[in-house]
């Protein structure tokens, strides 16, 4: 690992001292944040008004737990069956459970289940958008504003590390989106049966990092790659928040072990 050479070097008792520093070492991310225990230890432009990408998301599916029915189906609009980016292939008319559609949003990240969740909450995306700002004030993202469901760019669809992370404390207190989140892969299908749809994790570290058991990751061109991970290793909480990484899986990977590892030294 990169920081290796710190321990070597006897720098991790600077290291514990340096509350909110930055990283002791590279990484390609614009800005990011890392907790430990719910204790934030470094810290990089959280304030930074960024292209947050699928992260989006995260609001999206914490107004559905709001009103989740799991026994409720939606019928596909034709702007849900519209979408663009990572999507099922959903078509208009087609019926599918709510639960389908917030795992294939979680997930796969699928952009038309994830309209179609904001058309059934608020029955079209532009009331479920201003639902979404009117949260994000209550919250006080003060660096968050939103214009789709789903996370594409634009000029006014912008986030911060520190305000994507009061979302992720939120998801956290929600079991059952934290379950589906460390589902690595799935099968769903539409109401009636007559199609299926294999899930597949866009999250890389599920399956993979020792102990990842969430969130969620996202990538848009003016966004870059975004990420949002909860790893629970021997009774460590780690949750690590980056926009605009070039490099996301290995300094994700690198950050999260050097955080582990330091965890023991404090």
């Amino acid at each position: 690992m990169r920081w290796w050479f710190l321990i070597c070097c006897g720098c991790l008792s600077v290291i514990a001292t340096a509350t909110a520093a930055p990283l002791p070492f590279q990484v390609q991310a614009s800005a990011y944040l890392v907790e430990v225990d719910h204790r934030i230890r470094w810290q990089h432009q959280i304030n930074q008004r960024l292209a947050p990408a699928s992260l989006t998301k995260l609001m999206t599916v914490l107004l559905l737990s709001e009103h989740y029915d799991s026994r409720q189906t939606v019928t596909i609009s034709a702007a849900a069956a519209r979408e663009t980016g990572s999507r099922l292939g959903l078509r208009a008319g087609e019926v599918m459970r709510v639960e389908d559609l917030l795992a294939a949003s979680l997930i796969n990240s699928a952009n038309d289940a994830c309209h179609a969740l904001a058309d059934h909450i608020a029955g079209d995306q532009s009331r479920f958008v201003r639902l979404m700002n009117q949260r994000a004030r209550e919250w006080g993202l003060q660096n968050t504003h939103f214009t789709n469901a789903c996370g594409h760019d634009d000029v006014q669809h912008y986030s911060s590390v520190q305000d994507m992370t009061t979302l992720a404390h939120k998801v956290m207190a929600q079991p059952a989106l934290l379950e589906l989140m460390a589902r690595r892969t799935l099968q769903i299908g539409n109401a009636d049966g007559t199609r299926h749809f294999d899930l597949t994790n866009k999250n890389a570290l599920i399956g993979r990092h020792e102990g990842a058991v969430g969130m969620k990751s996202g990538y848009t061109p003016k966004a870059g790659k975004c990420l949002v991970a909860l790893v629970q290793r021997a009774g460590v909480t780690i949750l690590l928040v980056m926009l605009h990484d070039t490099n996301r899986w290995w300094d994700a990977a690198d950050i999260l072990d050097f955080a582990y590892a330091q965890s023991h030294h404090d």
